[in-house]
């Protein structure tokens, strides 16, 4: 999961890619956000989110959908599978990575500095609007 705004990314690992195991999973990881960081999801047609209805009636999330073959609707996520890429060796199993490894590598890309967001990294933005609200 990567927030448009901050690109912010949270990776978390699923039993497997089955609409049963992904939507309880998201319902979770969802629940465990900031409400105000969780208004939309948009997806691609995949069959992972088959029972979108469960989640969006679970976490109150307004769910789009991506035409198909139109990668364009869905560019925060197409770049992040790029930048995922650079982190993942080619044909590797993604079964075999636990989730601290998980964990791992989205430490590496939200402290990876990004040009949209001023040549700070999603962890620098979400720490400096973090103190903006407090203060």
């Amino acid at each position: 999961m990567v927030d448009r705004r901050d690109r912010y990314l949270t990776i978390v690992q699923t039993p497997s890619r089955h609409t049963t195991s992904v939507v309880p999973v998201l319902v979770r990881e969802y629940g465990r956000m900031d409400s105000a960081l969780c208004r939309s999801l948009t997806w691609d047609r995949g069959m992972e989110l088959a029972d979108h209805e469960l989640l969006s009636a679970a976490t109150g999330i307004e769910i789009f959908f991506a035409a198909p073959r139109s990668p364009w609707q869905r560019g925060t996520n197409e770049n992040t599978n790029k930048l995922l890429r650079q982190c993942l060796t080619k044909g590797m199993y993604l079964g075999d990575l636990s989730q601290s490894d998980l964990d791992a590598i989205a430490a590496r890309l939200n402290n990876r500095p990004r040009k949209c967001l001023g040549f700070r990294a999603p962890a620098e933005f979400v720490a400096e609007e973090a103190v903006a609200l407090a203060g």
